[in-house]
């Protein structure tokens, strides 16, 4: 009742040109563990359809023994439109430490007044999908001026149907943009279904309530293949784009209605 209608078409509605950067977008939580593996699982799957997906990952801090994005920015060469080079990463996750480099971009899009993601087309145009991955306080400013509807994985309980909820309420105050939520069932008994769906309808309940928009859920099989596909296509049709001119649909207003950088996973 609450999964997000899917069908065998649904690839077919494709919203931009392959030439466009795609933008897929999924909150961190505090209890990483669950949320992570999902994201490791998604990512493999979205290479097993042909993209070259490359993870920001706003959790991890750059330094100069593990540099990232923000060493990419500073870096004069790489504004000469000098692109990462594929080769080794072809077939392997290019995650890349972001955190600090997400700040730099955000204050910049602030000062400027302008579209945050742009700036991250130079560097990042061989690939297909981006996966920003980061707190929904510093995903929220990262997507102004697009359409991505971020990812939002539940914990268990109560405690992650809190945690949910403010990350939802923290991404529809910066951008009007609502979520996707996606609660993992591990052992797939009657009573584990029974359990999360309770806890998709106290967070649809919150939702309306006190953000004023509807929720969309769905329920992923963690050791389900077809599940975590039918996850990674669903983010594939909510992804916004990066081109020259930045172009994306309208947002919903939920609140009104180089090789070294990579790492194998």
């Amino acid at each position: 009742m609450l999964d997000i209608g899917f069908h065998q078409a649904s690839g077919l509605h494709s919203y931009t040109p392959q030439s466009e950067l795609r933008v897929v977008a999924v909150a961190s939580q505090d209890n990483a563990g669950s949320g992570l593996e999902t994201l490791w699982q998604i990512c493999a799957s979205l290479q097993r359809l042909g993209y070259p997906v490359v993870v920001l990952d706003g959790t991890a801090q750059e330094t100069d023994d593990s540099p990232g994005l923000l060493h990419l920015l500073l870096q004069a060469p790489w504004n000469e439109g000098v692109n990462l080079n594929m080769g080794a990463m072809a077939s392997s996750l290019a995650v890349i430490p972001s955190a600090k480099g997400f700040l730099r971009i955000i204050r910049a899009a602030s000062r400027d007044e302008t579209a945050p993601l742009h700036a991250l087309l130079p560097y990042f145009r061989t690939y297909g999908i981006i996966v920003l991955h980061a707190p929904a306080a510093t995903l929220g400013p990262l997507l102004t001026h697009t359409a991505t509807i971020p990812l939002v994985v539940m914990g268990e309980g109560s405690a992650g149907v809190l945690s949910t909820y403010k990350s939802l309420k923290q991404i529809a105050v910066d951008t009007g943009l609502p979520c996707m939520v996606a609660a993992l069932l591990r052992s797939g008994t009657a009573a584990e279904r029974r359990k999360t769906q309770h806890a998709l309808l106290t967070l649809q309940d919150c939702a309306e309530r006190h953000l004023g928009g509807p929720v969309r859920t769905t329920t992923i099989a963690t050791q389900n293949a077809q599940d975590v596909q039918r996850l990674a296509l669903q983010l594939l049709e909510n992804a916004g784009t990066i081109s020259e001119s930045l172009t994306a649909l309208p947002p919903c207003n939920m609140t009104e209605a180089p090789a070294h950088f990579a790492r194998s996973h």
